[in-house]
């Protein structure tokens, strides 16, 4: 099924914001916003979108409220990037909460984070360490933590993070939540502080995959203010494979998760096995190995490029263990950032002929779930190990999305992430629904639509070819009765449909899949004939191309017009 738009909000615009600001009082916990929008406020905005919704205003996110990451600008909101003295308040918004706001999302502040940042744990900032949703002894995550932890707590609807090595991530997985963190560039970073401004990512925070998605796809699309954003190629895939393949890594590469998790992976990979993805187990120590330089490397110069300056003049507000960190980005040389991109090209290539076969990899999204106590006593080790297995996606431009795995054994939240390649985001959004036993939403609005009538069809000899170009089917359909459908002699057996005029033929049953440009063009290219690419004229009132045939190798055909579609003329002569 495809899930275009199916984001729900229960309540009117005015009550969602009494709710949220209900639940924010009860829950109490001041850590998790730096900056809290008045209700106030925030109401005589809801009551204005609830007038131009009364006035047949269409907005997807209408009422969906969002607390955002205190890196990413919010006009006349302070950004602080989770430092009081870099605090500035800018007047223009991010271009990915923008777009959110446009289309009727309504923001209630912006939230406390990992400073600058640095960090996976939550912990470090002079706001206070963000606490766990529902175990305030443990770590929430970061360094997007209270933008998740908001979401967690039932506060906000999605929740916009940043994710440079898991920072969008790791939280999903501590609290059973979604988090996607797309392809580099597809959510312009417009408006974000950076940290390592080519590896940095707009992310959301979800409670379940439509929202996140639905969020994700408003958030798409360049902007010329971000020279790092990018479009969709032409030739994406636009879904998986009915019989998909992952890839997941072999038990010496789970050394790094704590026992409860590596039986709690176990079990995701029997479940994912059980629902009939194929799975198989792959050597990833290369893709580990790639981690490392985002830290251990010249890479990390880039944190230094960002703030580096600022954190030299020694602010009050800055974090110890962030400011060490940076500080040591700023001794690396030129000769080894070029090494190190140099092995970068090469791990990326490597990783690409490793995937080559499957279409994702499933893996742990983190180690374990420390105390806070713990992080504090030993701030470096720990964080670096809870990056183990998402530090190397940006580094080697992939997507991800994490979703909730099987429980560990006390019933704790454990997540898991699939891995896709860049720009092969709608493949792991069907795998991570598909793994999560739900419709897949569609976060990739590109393409053409493409309407089959016979060998095409699902389950028919030649459907074959639009799973290799990642078609994706959005529905069946029908025909006017301006059509008559013929059965040609060809091989292999298929259908000419040709339009002979409104009541000369019949309505004739199809299926309509979602293409990419680059793969309507290699149908058209290599279409043998008498076939033909036209426009096809559905019942709804709609005009889509389809497959058609010409004339003259109609009339020398013999009609089917009586059974109405392919599959029937098919069973009946069968």
């Amino acid at each position: 099924m495809d899930n275009t738009d199916n984001t729900e909000v229960h309540g009117s615009p005015t009550e969602r914001v009494a709710a949220a600001f209900r639940r924010i009082a009860e829950v109490d916990r001041p850590e998790v916003w730096i900056t809290l929008r008045a209700q106030r406020e925030v109401t005589a905005e809801a009551a204005a979108l609830e007038r131009r919704l009364a006035a047949g205003e269409v907005l997807p996110l209408a009422g969906v409220l969002v607390a955002v990451k205190d890196n990413i600008d919010v006009a006349g909101l302070p950004t602080t990037a989770a430092c009081p003295d870099f605090a500035y308040t800018p007047e223009v918004t991010a271009s990915a909460v923008e777009r959110l706001v446009a289309a009727g999302a309504l923001v209630l502040g912006k939230t406390n984070l990992d400073q600058f940042a640095t960090g996976l744990v939550g912990t470090r900032s002079p706001y206070g360490a963000v606490r766990h949703a529902v175990h305030p002894e443990l770590i929430s995550g970061g360094s997007s933590s209270g933008s998740a932890v908001a979401v967690a707590l039932g506060i906000a609807d999605i929740g916009i993070g940043t994710d440079t090595a898991g920072s969008g991530r790791v939280p999903a997985a501590l609290h059973g939540i979604v988090g996607i963190k797309a392809t580099l560039g597809i959510i312009p970073a417009h408006g974000v502080v950076p940290a390592c401004a080519d590896y940095d990512a707009v992310t959301v925070f979800a409670t379940d995959l439509d929202r996140a998605v639905a969020a994700a796809r408003v958030m798409t699309g360049r902007d010329d203010r971000d020279p790092r954003s990018r479009t969709w190629p032409a030739d994406i895939r636009l879904a998986a494979p009915r019989q998909p393949r992952l890839a997941v890594p072999r038990a010496e590469d789970l050394a790094a998760l704590t026992p409860g998790y590596r039986k709690a992976f176990a079990e995701t990979v029997a479940a994912v096995t059980e629902s009939g993805i194929v799975t198989k187990e792959i050597d990833i120590s290369g893709l580990l190995e790639a981690a490392l330089l985002l830290y251990d490397g010249s890479i990390v110069a880039e944190r230094y490029t960002a703030v580096g300056a600022f954190l030299d003049t020694a602010p009050a507000g800055a974090d110890p263990t962030v400011a060490a960190i940076i500080a040591a980005a700023g001794r690396t040389t030129g000769p080894g950032f070029a090494a190190d991109l140099d092995t970068l090209a090469r791990a990326e290539s490597a990783a690409e002929e490793l995937l080559r076969e499957f279409d994702g990899l499933l893996l742990p999204t983190t180690t374990e779930h420390p105390s806070i106590e713990a992080v504090q006593a030993d701030p470096i080790t720990i964080n670096r190990r809870m990056g183990t297995y998402t530090n190397f996606c940006n580094l080697l431009d992939m997507a991800a999305v994490a979703i909730p795995g099987a429980p560990t054994a006390d019933g704790e939240p454990f997540g898991v992430m699939v891995v896709t390649p860049a720009f092969t985001d709608q493949v792991g959004i069907d795998l991570a629904a598909r793994i999560a036993g739900v419709d897949s939403p569609t976060l990739v609005a590109d393409g053409v639509d493409l309407a089959v009538f016979g060998a095409h069809l699902r389950g028919q000899t030649l459907h074959w070819q639009l799973e290799e170009i990642g078609a994706r089917f959005t529905g069946e359909i029908e025909t006017t009765d301006a059509y008559r459908l013929t059965a040609l002699d060809t091989t292999p057996p298929k259908p000419g449909l040709v339009r002979h005029g409104p009541g000369l033929g019949a309505p004739i049953v199809g299926e309509l899949f979602r293409v990419s440009r680059a793969g309507l063009g290699g149908f058209l290219a290599e279409l043998p004939p008498p076939m033909a690419l036209t426009s096809i004229e559905l019942a709804d009132g709609r005009s889509v191309i389809g497959f058609a045939c010409t004339y003259e190798s109609a009339v020398s055909a013999t009609d089917i017009t009586a059974f109405r579609g392919w599959k029937a003329y098919s069973q009946r002569k069968n």
